[in-house]
């Protein structure tokens, strides 16, 4: 007998189809241009579906005993395959970057199917023996098809094992009230959803109470009856009550309500804002509610367990990194705490064992989280991660720290899920911030709304000579920078599309823009020529950089750095160089050079959001706070001019108020419609104002059934 036997080794994914042996990648049947270290890279990502790869295996791998720039010939081999493959970054469907750790495939594969089939050929022999030769090839056959079955069961047992993405879950309304329901909680039979809403026309909308719906009714039940900045809630275990957390000026604090409706009893006072989103949780024996607040001696947060039986408060530890701990949740079996250490612009994931023993970093976040969950089994850890104006579910696995995003909700946040797991609600939230433009020598005129858009769109700034206006904007779905010429027309964008994008600053002479932009994984300072519009990355020896400013020399940008420990306002060539510590104020955030260049103003984001300027000129001097001008209402929402400055103060966000500096005397230039937000622009010649407001915040809970 003479046999053949060829075989190739196939993974297939998607339109793609990659032969490991060959070294080859078709598509549709069509042999593609990729080869060499990127597709490597590929085929060991493709060994290990669904598992994280780190950069240092697949140094191991590719350059073992050579000295090479690793870290930039990765970068190439990733950024190729996600070119071949059209995957991205920011939303992949096959490569998905880890930040700091390595990547991960994360396609889904078909079962491996031999593209040729193995061949037998058998030799004519005598008869007497033919029954001898037909059992030899009947063993073969037997003997290929049992290692082909064992192989395609150790296939199908690795691919099970593996983090599987889910199907298609859909959400939909469990609330449909006008203003803003929000921060759900599910009873612990699932049966029942408490939330704060906003839109009551009995208190005229005039803040958040404590509601009761159950599914499948829409008969509302009122809890509270005291409309507050705030409020979010917790179910005891067995049902019967609703710890929660109201933020409410001198009446802020933790309380217990019947859950059938009856008299309050608070807990306890609390002094932390509604701008942390401060939640609550109960643990599920019972014994213990978990809240963040203040802690007596500043104004960073830490998380607090409240005993049940006593009323007793005792602090869950904390690291000396971590500058507040915000949004706790206990797990399912109730063995463990979960919560955000926010570390200035970084947020760091922990699980606390309860019975003792040091917290565990889960997972590392460049962005705000806006809630936390465990799923029901407390294998995972749900969260929403909010960005601009809009927010993404995002689940981490806890052993192991690998990230999947749940692609069915948009602008959500604060999720949680029932006991069982079958289900998940959450808060849609809806602002669509616009711009707007008023006459400062006639304030009261009324507005006219620039570039309308049915997509938030703020941080508006008029270019040197007052003919364009750059703004950021959601128009596209993903958060970029654009420029208009002043009234609105030749929109064009100059950021990278897919790459979310900000705070955009004019060059003094009007040719260039500065802005922030996330690129593999961290912010970075991106600069434009607004003709040629090919943003290239400003090159200094800091990272995480946000809002960029220019000199008005021209010379320098001034920008915020979040890198870990060594956090401040700092400033660098504007061609790129090593950067200079202007503050090391944690906290500093959108530095403005003064007119006169002898000093950089920024908005120290402490709680307080004080201004504050430091001396450039003769030389850099210590810091102070801007003497009689009262703290802003958001880091983002003053502008300098020549005599003084713009901006809205704390406790009135929807007054817009000058402040000179040589008179220290305050007056109200107008008052918006809506909150104002990030943003704030007078043109060259003084008449004109570019502000952005909101439109009401709105949104629904909803409610995704069948989530196990």
């Amino acid at each position: 007998m003479a046999g053949t036997h060829s075989q190739s080794r196939f993974i297939c994914f998607g339109p793609f189809e990659a032969d490991l042996a060959a070294g080859e990648l078709r598509k549709d049947g069509v042999k593609l241009k990729f080869s060499g270290q990127p597709f490597q890279v590929l085929a060991i990502l493709l060994e290990r579906p669904g598992e994280v790869v780190t950069r240092e295996e697949l140094q191991k791998r590719l350059w073992p005993d050579t000295f090479v720039d690793v870290e930039r010939n990765l970068n190439t081999a990733i950024n190729k395959i996600r070119e071949v493959l059209g995957d991205s970054a920011e939303s992949p469907r096959f490569v998905e970057t880890l930040p700091r750790r390595g990547y991960r495939f994360i396609g889904e594969l078909e079962a491996p199917v031999p593209s040729v089939v193995p061949e037998v050929t058998v030799e004519p022999v005598p008869g007497e023996h033919r029954h001898h030769m037909w059992l030899k090839v009947g063993t073969g056959v037997i003997a290929i098809s049992v290692i082909a079955l064992a192989a395609f069961l150790t296939y199908r047992w690795r691919w099970q094992q593996r983090p599987q993405e889910r199907g298609v879950l859909t959400a939909v309304p469990f609330t449909a009230l006008p203003g803003l329901a929000a921060a759900p909680a599910f009873s612990r039979d699932g049966s029942r959803i408490a939330f704060a809403w906003n839109g009551d026309p009995d208190n005229g909308g005039k803040g958040f109470d404590l509601y009761v719906k159950a599914i499948g009714s829409e008969t509302l039940l009122r809890l509270t009856r005291h409309p507050s900045e705030w409020i979010s809630a917790a179910w005891s275990p067995d049902g019967t009550q609703i710890a929660f957390h109201r933020i409410s000026g001198a009446e802020s604090g933790l309380y217990l309500v019947p859950a059938l409706g009856g008299p309050e009893k608070k807990l306890r006072s609390t002094r932390i804002p509604w701008e942390d989103f401060p939640t609550v949780s109960w643990s599920p024996d019972g014994r213990l509610i978990a809240f963040s607040d203040w802690l007596s001696n500043d104004d960073h947060t830490a998380i607090f367990l409240l005993s049940t039986a006593t009323g007793d408060t005792e602090r869950i530890p904390n690291s000396s990194k971590c500058l507040g701990q915000v949004q706790p949740s206990f797990s399912h079996s109730g063995d463990r705490l979960a919560y955000w250490c926010l570390d200035g612009k970084e947020a760091v994931l922990y699980s606390l064992p309860l019975q003792g023993g040091n917290p565990k970093m889960v997972s590392l976040l460049p962005d705000w989280p806006t809630g936390l969950t465990w799923s029901a089994d407390d294998k995972e850890l749900i969260y929403s991660l909010w960005h601009g104006f809009s927010g993404k579910f995002r689940e981490v696995t806890v052993a192991d720290g690998s990230t999947r995003t749940l692609a069915f909700a948009e602008s959500a946040q604060l999720p949680a899920v029932s006991a069982s797991g079958d289900k998940l609600v959450f808060n849609s939230y809806t602002s669509n911030p616009n711009i707007w433009r008023r006459d400062l020598i006639h304030p009261e005129s009324p507005p006219i709304e620039f570039v309308p858009s049915s997509r938030s769109q703020w941080g508006a700034q008029y270019s040197p000579d007052g003919k364009r206006i750059v703004f950021t904007s959601l128009r596209t779905g993903v958060q970029g920078v654009w420029i208009s010429d002043e009234n609105g027309s030749n929109l064009v964008q100059i950021s990278d599309p897919a790459k979310p994008s900000g705070s955009p600053q004019w060059s003094p002479d009007g040719t260039r823009i500065a802005f922030d932009s996330l690129s593999g994984g961290h912010w970075q300072i991106f600069v434009a020529d607004v003709i040629e519009r090919k943003p290239g990355k400003l090159i200094t020896n800091v990272s995480d950089l946000i809002r960029p400013n220019w000199s008005h020399d021209a010379k320098w940008i001034y920008f915020k750095s979040d890198q870990a420990g060594r956090m401040g306002i700092y400033r660098c060539p504007a061609s790129g160089g090593d950067a200079v510590a202007l503050s090391r104020d944690v906290e500093g955030f959108n530095p403005q050079e003064s007119l006169d260049g002898k000093a950089v103003y920024f908005a120290s984001h402490d709680g307080k959001s004080t201004l504050k300027k430091v001396a450039l000129s003769p030389r850099l001097g210590a810091e102070a706070e801007i003497e009689g001008l009262p703290r802003v209402s958001n880091a983002g929402l003053w502008t300098l001019s020549p005599d003084g400055t713009y901006f809205v103060p704390s406790g009135a966000p929807r007054s817009v108020r000058y402040f000179e500096f040589a008179t220290k005397q305050i007056r109200t230039i107008f008052e918006a419609d809506n909150d104002l937000v990030s943003g704030v622009s007078v043109s060259p010649d003084g008449r004109w104002i570019l502000y952005s407001q909101e439109a009401g915040p709105s949104g629904d809970i909803m409610l995704v059934d069948h989530f196990r």
